[in-house]
């Protein structure tokens, strides 16, 4: 157990005292694991007791390249010397949305959020004022952010017969669930049978194309967008996690499936408030008041949309991500650390696999395959929070979901990985 200086149990305290459940609402704190983060550098963490961590959480993703990359806060420290905002359009947001049309397929157009969130939420918007149509589908388990059509069905209280939604969080008005269908992730032909039942009613069709930590079954995405593409239901791609991580082309690029609408964030602002819709040019026409009627017009005003230092940080970011063997590399860790871990829990007898792809995984404590989110729950909720509090204790820390390898994990850090699974595989057997 890592030990702990007056001045951390101190903030421990305020954070208790000032915040509500004592965190930033982003993860359960363990009051026996609890710690405060005082710096990071390149794949390391400290707390403020100077313990010293590898770091698989980064951030939730955003910090791809590690903790300040030198290139980054170099580009950052220039974006700040030259203004901190502008509300107003400003050089560097035109040049990132430029790089965002290069990379993402099926993006004509691009609109700056600060959060995932806002992204997945002006996406439905945008396209139910595209259809002119209200309901929308999302997939059970599936997470868009904390809008309240997102937090419909996830994680669900009761399992409801499909496509009937409920509201997974206090504060959200009953009405919404009336405008949400809910699918079985991986389950085209459920999904394709509720599409052609309800097809006339429905704005859009929203899915993590690798839903949290479950890739897709080969076919799924390729039914989706047949029958979305059939019945012109837009189809939009929830690439927060995913974009530029599974390839700079993010996960329509690595499936070959490409949406009508996408929302991207994280590793996109390189670590700083920065998410974006983007998407077909007559689906992102809404915003442009030239461009559609008075009644059909969509408003999206954000102080800090397309903020310049968050910009920077993202042309920054993506400019690393373009040099060759950039993403050979982030494959190779994942897959190493993969093969590893599935092996030790073998070899220990302990129901165990890694689930998602390479640049992003975690491991499930059961033997029964894994599709969608019901076939999640007979997994041992109680071993994995153990070995997650186990692995801190060893100086490795994970998120309370997904492992997030990134280009500053060296070699070295993988051998210490793997040393620090074997020695919680070990106690877990015991």
């Amino acid at each position: 157990m890592a030990q702990r200086t007056e001045a951390e149990s101190q903030l421990l305290q305020k954070a208790s005292q000032y915040l509500p459940g004592g965190g930033l609402g982003n993860m359960a704190l363990d009051q026996d694991h609890s710690f405060i983060i005082k710096r990071g550098q390149g794949s390391r963490i400290w707390d403020v007791s100077g313990n010293e961590y590898i770091d698989y959480l980064m951030g939730s993703g955003p910090m791809v390249l590690g903790h300040a990359h030198p290139t980054v806060v170099e580009a950052v420290k220039e974006a700040v010397e030259g203004g901190s905002t502008f509300f107003a359009t400003n050089e560097l947001a035109v040049l990132l949305a430029e790089e965002v049309v290069k990379a993402v397929p099926c993006a004509d157009k691009v609109r700056f959020t600060t959060s995932g969130t806002d992204a997945c939420f002006q996406g439905l918007r945008i396209a139910r004022a595209f259809r002119k149509r209200d309901k929308v589908l999302k997939f059970e388990g599936g997470f868009h952010g904390t809008s309240d059509y997102s937090l419909m069905s996830n994680p669900p209280r009761t399992l409801r017969d499909f496509p009937q939604a409920e509201a997974s969080s206090g504060g959200i008005p009953k009405a919404i669930e009336e405008l949400v269908l809910i699918a079985p992730f991986n389950d085209a032909e459920t999904t394709t049978a509720i599409i052609e039942k309800h097809h006339n009613e429905l704005a859009a069709v929203i899915v993590e194309p690798m839903q949290r930590f479950l890739a897709p079954k080969p076919g799924f995405l390729q039914a989706l967008r047949e029958v979305t593409a059939h019945y012109q239901v837009p189809l939009i791609f929830d690439e927060v996690v995913t974009g530029f991580r599974l390839a700079y082309g993010g996960a329509q690029e690595h499936y070959g499936v490409i949406p009508d609408l996408t929302a991207v964030g994280k590793i996109m602002g390189g670590g700083y408030p920065l998410a974006a819709i983007c998407g077909r040019e007559e689906l992102m026409a809404p915003y442009d008041p030239s461009q559609t009627d008075p009644e059909g017009h969509v408003g999206q005003i954000g102080t800090l949309n397309g903020n310049p230092v968050a910009c920077a940080a993202g042309l920054a970011t993506l400019a690393e991500l373009r040099k060759e063997g950039a993403y050979q590399r982030l494959w190779d860790t994942g897959r190493r650390l993969r093969e590893a871990l599935e092996k030790l829990c073998a070899q220990a007898e302990i129901p165990a696999q890694t689930s998602g792809e390479d640049p992003v995984f975690d491991i499930i404590f059961t033997d029964d395959p894994l599709s969608d989110y019901r076939s999640t729950l007979g997994a041992d909720a109680e071993i994995k929070s153990r070995f997650r509090n186990l692995l801190q204790e060893e100086g490795v820390f994970q998120g309370p979901q997904k492992f997030y390898p990134s280009l500053a994990h060296t070699d070295a850090d993988i051998e210490q990985t793997i040393e620090a699974f074997a020695a919680v595989v070990d106690k877990l057997r015991g």
